[in-house]
């Protein structure tokens, strides 16, 4: 039973219609008034790319309202809800190593996280790293695939590697995949609404995967499961998927 606001751990985030300096305050009052809450925990911006004011909030959107982002201004409007006390802690999400070093270079609080998509068939070794060298904590998103979404796929839960691990584990390959996740330093993200496997996914702790298993799952091909096509277009700021990822693929 939670007694107390400082039991949870509450984050959202800044939406691309809304990566615009003069909407990023005005988007955290109306969640923090939607939640019923005074202050965020952790405010993310979701994707290193504006849309126009009026975009969709469903996936997919009409690409003609896609925009660059004004990185050095929205993140000062960020760092203001931090001042403002409505956010103990801002980030972003789905950043790569290059987009970093560009908030980073007139950034006056440096992002508290990134969250990106991440599991044992797209490791994000550099991004990882360039991270860790920064402060810059890493929460993984999807490590279990999210087979049946629009950015997901059943190429986790479908690798015979991890199968083979988990059945020699006597663990499940859910567990295999979060157990590695957490050994990485990574805080994991993993949403179900079955209760077993609700249960199945808090059971990583107390055992732990040997050297041998960890270089079996180092050595897993690499694959970015979601290109995130729906933000690639001609006319817009992101014309390939490379220059979305920065050569992160």
């Amino acid at each position: 039973m939670i007694e107390s606001r400082g039991e949870l751990f509450v984050t959202s985030k800044l939406w691309c219609s809304d990566v615009h300096p003069h909407r990023v305050l005005p988007a955290l009052q109306d969640t923090l008034q939607k939640l019923g809450l005074e202050y965020l925990d952790l405010y993310l911006i979701h994707h290193p790319v504006s849309m126009k004011p009026a975009g969709s909030f469903v996936l997919p959107f009409n690409k003609s309202d896609l925009l660059p982002m004004d990185f050095k201004s929205v993140w000062e409007a960020m760092e203001e809800c931090h001042k403002l006390g409505l956010t103990k802690n801002i980030g972003v999400s789905n950043f790569s190593v290059k987009k970093l070093q560009q908030l980073l270079l007139t950034a006056k609080i440096h992002p508290a996280v990134n969250q990106v998509k991440m599991s044992p068939l797209w490791q994000q070794k550099k991004l990882r790293k360039f991270c860790e060298e920064k402060g810059i904590h890493v929460t993984a998103y999807s490590p279990l695939g999210a087979k049946g979404t629009l950015w997901g796929t059943d190429q986790v839960m479908e690798c015979e590697i991890l199968k083979e691990i988990a059945k020699a584990k006597g663990k499940t390959l859910a567990q295999v995949c979060l157990r590695w996740v957490y050994e990485q330093g990574v805080s994991v993200l993993v949403k179900s609404f079955n209760e077993e496997r609700m249960r199945e996914n808090l059971d990583i702790f107390g055992w732990k995967l040997s050297s041998e298993e960890s270089q079996k799952i180092d050595q897993i091909p690499q694959r970015r499961a979601y290109v995130g096509l729906v933000f690639v277009s001609d006319a817009g700021p992101f014309k390939s998927v490379e220059e979305l990822w920065d050569g992160e693929i």
